[in-house]
């Protein structure tokens, strides 16, 4: 981290510290990296984990101009919290509060009739023209029109357009395979996007941002770059592509250092049978600690006998079977640990400790889901920049 974790607070069990300082210096990172492309930091699912309005306002800071979430309530929050600038959301059902937005000048993607209808409602009731970015489904085959459809919800919108309840600012899409560079499907969606722009410049729509970028490609295409990137994974500090390169060869510092404490320590003989199922056997008589995280609060349930973390500045894996609401983890025989010692799950690397990359390749999955799945029995606490409100 940039800055010393500070004193832990009596009988916290687990805090998660997110360094605001290594936000906003990665978000100047990406900046570099998208040349003349504005910035768009995306800080959806809590900002993955780090938390939504503290890290909204270091991206800020750091220099992003767009703020982008999916899910309207997460706009709204920002808004509500006095988060200035673009702000865009994309995600929602039938039946949700776009007049909302509209009061509070959140950009909106759209990816079907039914939504451009309910936007078109929602603008009419509060008499506000809504900014809106079409999505055209290049290729991922999630959301966005495709192919035939697209031209059917981009001549709705220009229908719209043309009444004033609308404005189209915004053509985008989300590519497949961006971390992994060269992949045919990366072009393949770059040409079916770019026709996609043409055709709604052909219609008469203005449009001020045409974006494809996520983090991956921010870091090495700049092809793809446009008028604005969306960087997510990258802005807490976590490589978008870690086959080649980790978080500081694309300067970047990882954000959240994971924080536990030990809840019981205590000597067992060998033999002994550790948690669920007895996956651990002691071969020795060792010390056993016990560590108050599990399933409940985002620890992988398939990181028994996988998960890294460190007590004392020496690496361990978890014994045995997560739990609910605990992990064991074998200290050694030789362990002077003590009840209330730190464990360290995950952090930056720069002292020895398990990084969330090296979380996500021990249980087979990415470092966006270790850092994004934490539950909200673990404390964060801020670091690095003061945060004032």
């Amino acid at each position: 981290m940039t800055s010393p974790l500070p004193p832990a607070r009596p009988g916290s069990q687990a805090t998660a510290y997110v360094d605001l300082g290594a936000v906003e210096g990665n978000v100047r990172a990406l900046r570099g990296h998208a040349g003349p492309a504005a910035l768009m930091a995306v800080v959806k699912a809590d900002a993955y984990g780090h938390g939504l309005v503290p890290v909204a306002r270091a991206a800020i800071r750091g220099g992003a101009t767009w703020l982008g979430t999916a899910r309207l309530s997460e706009a709204i929050t920002l808004r509500d919290n006095g988060i200035p600038g673009r702000l865009m959301a994309w995600q929602a059902v039938p039946g949700a509060d776009f007049a909302a937005c509209l009061e509070r000048e959140i950009d909106l993607g759209v990816s079907a009739p039914w939504a451009l209808d309910e936007i078109v409602a929602a603008a009419r009731h509060t008499g506000i023209t809504a900014r809106v970015h079409l999505k055209v489904d290049t290729g991922l085959g999630r959301a966005g029109a495709y192919a035939a459809d697209f031209t059917a919800l981009l001549d709705a919108a220009v229908a719209a357009a043309q009444e004033g309840t609308v404005r189209v600012v915004g053509v985008w899409s989300h590519l497949a395979c961006a971390d992994e560079p060269g992949h045919p499907s990366i072009r393949a969606q770059q040409l079916v996007f770019e026709a996609a722009v043409a055709e709604a410049a052909r219609a008469g729509c203005e449009l001020e941002v045409r974006h494809l970028a996520n983090s991956a490609a921010t870091v090495t295409d700049p092809s793809l770059h446009y008028d604005l990137v969306r960087t997510g994974i990258a802005i807490y500090g976590l490589s978008p592509v870690p086959a080649l390169g980790d978080s500081a060869a694309y300067g970047l510092t990882p954000a959240m250092t994971l924080v536990a404490r030990l809840a019981l320590v205590k000597d067992v003989p060998a033999g002994q049978g550790v948690s669920y199922g007895h996956l651990y056997t002691t071969t020795e008589a060792t010390r056993l600690g016990l560590v108050p995280l599990g399933y409940a609060d985002g620890i992988p349930r398939n990181a028994s006998n996988v998960g890294p973390l460190a007590v004392g500045g020496v690496r361990h894996r978890i014994a045995g079977r997560v739990c609910m609401d605990q992990v064991v983890v074998d200290l050694g025989a030789g362990s002077n640990a003590r009840a209330g010692d730190d464990v360290v799950i995950f952090g930056t690397g720069g002292a020895g400790e398990p990084t969330a990359q090296e979380w996500a390749v021990s249980t087979g999955t990415i470092s966006y889901e270790i850092v994004t799945r934490l539950g909200p029995r673990v404390e964060r606490e801020y670091v690095g920049v003061e945060e004032v409100g």
